[in-house]
């Protein structure tokens, strides 16, 4: 019996091109995972630190068929003034009243301020739309 050899022989036919590849292959994705985590990173720490003024409702109270009572905490900077957007829904969906609050108090880094939302309809809802500094 003769023994069949299933690897090609040593030295022959020079390094395998495969090797090389492979190795250029994981090094190249090994330096793109590294500058997606760095990218990724930095957007989240621009998006956290470059807030200036947020806000969270806290509760709301649908005072009558035209008015919702709306409980929000502003948290921002010494210096910072903006603007949050609230809206109220009917129980369809519709939107049946939107404020803008003004915030200008410049002391105060934490502010809590009940404001009434004068709607065209019964509401269901209030939500914090969002908050825009100036």
């Amino acid at each position: 019996m003769t023994a069949v050899r299933e690897e090609l022989p040593e030295g022959r036919y020079g390094r395998s091109a495969d090797r090389r590849a492979d190795r250029r292959l994981k090094i190249v994705g090994a330096g793109m995972g590294v500058a997606l985590l760095a990218m990724v990173g930095w957007f989240g720490y621009d998006y956290i630190a470059g807030q200036k003024i947020s806000a969270e409702l806290i509760k709301f109270d649908v005072a009558s068929d035209t008015e919702v009572q709306v409980h929000l905490e502003v948290r921002k900077e010494s210096d910072a003034t903006g603007t949050c957007t609230l809206r109220s829904r009917a129980k369809d969906g519709a939107e049946v009243g939107r404020l803008d609050v003004r915030i200008d108090q410049r002391d105060e880094q934490r502010i809590d301020q009940v404001v009434k939302v004068r709607t065209t309809a019964r509401a269901t809802s209030a939500e914090l739309v969002g908050c825009t500094a100036s």
